[in-house]
């Protein structure tokens, strides 16, 4: 077993119920969704406690061991303390809804109350326990859920290099993919991508600025929903960019997104732009039918280029959605030339003016107090914090002039006009108000000389830029490792992005459980032929 997991076996091992009475059974948890624990929990079949005791084992088993998913920084230590409380709730007869005492997978760069720190995988930050909730979280707390750990991430949210390595933290290692153990988990929300794909929680949270939410669910076999900008709170969340951040549900069913997505939603002072949320929270479970695509336009976007068989993959989607009562129409994608390089201005300008706001506030433990700071650091730090790759993003973002600098706001204005205007053009091309498209291809190798080594199809771009929602369904895989088909609509759109994936989820079937291998690259077809 690698050395530096040891501690959170032991903690895992601490945490499970100790000797007194035992608790109830748990149903077996491997591929369980939050609707069916919950059910099995309203009728008395089991309990908080044994589904977070199950939870915790098998985090034991596979994250620091076996495969080694690397998948969890921390475990919480109040987890079972708040499984006990859920389920004296229940016994009292006053549950919180339909997440009371289901576990959740937690991104480590949003903060939590528990006495963990907030670490966006950097060592600097391994000192920042604020015992604050961030309101997303004390959403989730509020309807009963309970926080069973933080997931790891690539660290800072994938924003130090060029270079990087999706899945890498210098506080949790590298994050492998539970579908293939040297392939990539991606990124930015890898950890949580992996862990709900290996059952270590049915369900969790990532973040997305670009793709952080829905590359590591299309990669792992996931539903992930990248809401639209104003719906979830960012307050708490260690940051990239005001413009694009939002944190998101992970799950392995629509159902279960949409369940998480209800508790997530609603406004916070501190976060101007949800105002725009107050009064859009709602169960968006209510509208999750077979039938919702039944003579519904669909815009489709084929990518300029795929491989074979993620076409084939592709067409075979597309088919179903007709199966469906769907109207896929095809489009044609704008000339976008010029738009990744005004993302990266806003980014790294929004980098440093959010970075800097949110470092000055956190706990007097926390020495980096600014990314100047926090660069000086890693470079102090480079054997431990730049083994692998560098930060020539920070760089970058340390010498932007500020919010007021007219090129970020001419680059922000052309971001938010040309990605809003192309999404806007392509679903009046075709009469629609849903795009799909592949989300991405299959997971590429991770590779520690390189970095990421990537150029197939990317859906994230247009609606991260633009503030649209975007959800991604698993539509099958290749050779055994997963792709995701993308739903994107208009901003506050969904409920209907969920009920279409839904009813193409459910004629799909597209989602095939992990299987731990090492690697996808063995066989006779790697043989000469005879």
């Amino acid at each position: 077993m690698d050395r530096a997991r040891a501690p959170l076996l032991a903690l895992a091992l601490l945490l499970l119920p100790s000797a007194a009475p035992p608790p109830p059974a748990a149903p077996p948890i491997e591929e369980r969704s939050l609707a069916d624990l919950g059910g099995a929990l309203a009728r008395g079949e089991t309990s908080s406690v044994a589904i977070t005791a199950a939870y915790l084992a098998r985090i034991a088993a596979l994250d620091g061991q076996g495969p080694a998913l690397h998948a969890i920084i921390a475990l919480n230590p109040d987890a079972m303390a708040e499984a006990r409380a859920s389920d004296a709730r229940r016994a009292a007869h006053a549950t919180r809804g339909p997440l009371d005492g289901l576990p959740l997978l937690i991104k480590d760069n949003i903060e939590t109350a528990d006495p963990v720190a907030t670490t966006a995988g950097s060592l600097a930050l391994k000192d920042n326990i604020s015992h604050v909730d961030a309101p997303v979280v004390a959403r989730l707390r509020a309807a009963g859920a309970v926080i069973l750990a933080k997931a790891n991430l690539s660290e800072w949210a994938n924003i130090r290099s060029t270079r990087a390595l999706s899945g890498w933290s210098a506080m949790g290692g590298l994050v492998r993919n539970p579908y293939a153990l040297d392939r990539t988990a991606c990124g930015s929300s890898s950890g949580t991508g992996a862990g709900v794909a290996a059952s270590f929680a049915a369900a969790g949270i990532g973040t997305e600025t670009d793709g952080s939410v829905v590359c590591p669910s299309s990669i792992n076999g996931l539903v992930g929903l990248k809401p639209s900008i104003g719906m979830v709170s960012r307050t708490r969340v260690v940051p990239i960019s005001h413009s694009q951040d939002t944190p998101g549900p992970m799950a392995r069913t629509v159902r279960d997104a949409a369940l998480l997505f209800g508790a997530m939603v609603g406004p916070d002072p501190a976060d101007p732009t949800t105002t725009a949320a107050a009064g859009r929270a709602q169960d968006f479970t209510a509208g999750l039918r077979a039938d919702a695509l039944r003579g519904r336009r669909v815009a489709v976007l084929t990518p300029a280029t795929m491989t074979p068989a993620a076409a084939a993959l592709f067409e075979a989607a597309l088919a179903t959605l007709r199966r469906c009562g769907a109207v896929p129409v095809p489009v044609a994608r704008p000339d976008l030339k010029g738009l990744e390089e005004a993302e990266q201005i806003v980014l790294q300008t929004e980098l440093k003016a959010d970075l800097n706001a949110y470092l000055a506030a956190t706990p007097a433990a926390v020495r980096t107090r600014s990314l100047a700071a926090l660069i000086a650091f890693n470079q102090r730090e480079a054997a431990r914090e730049m083994p692998l790759f560098g930060q020539e993003l920070f760089l970058a973002a340390e010498q932007t002039k500020g919010l007021d600098d007219p090129a970020y706001k001419a680059a922000r204005a052309d971001t938010l006009r040309r990605a809003a205007g192309a999404l806007d053009g392509m679903l009046h091309q075709a009469g629609a108000t849903i795009l799909v498209t592949p989300t991405y291809e299959a997971a590429w190798l991770s590779d520690t000389v390189y970095g990421d080594q990537y150029d197939g199809p990317s859906a994230s771009g247009l609606p991260a830029m633009a503030g649209y929602p975007h959800l991604t369904v698993p539509m099958g895989a290749v050779r055994g490792l997963p792709l995701g088909l993308s739903f994107i609509g208009p901003r506050f759109s969904e409920a209907a992005l969920l009920n279409a994936g839904y009813a193409f989820e459910q004629a799909q079937h597209g989602r095939t459980a992990p299987r731990y291998r090492p690697t996808v690259e063995s066989g006779a077809a790697l043989d000469p032929a005879r």
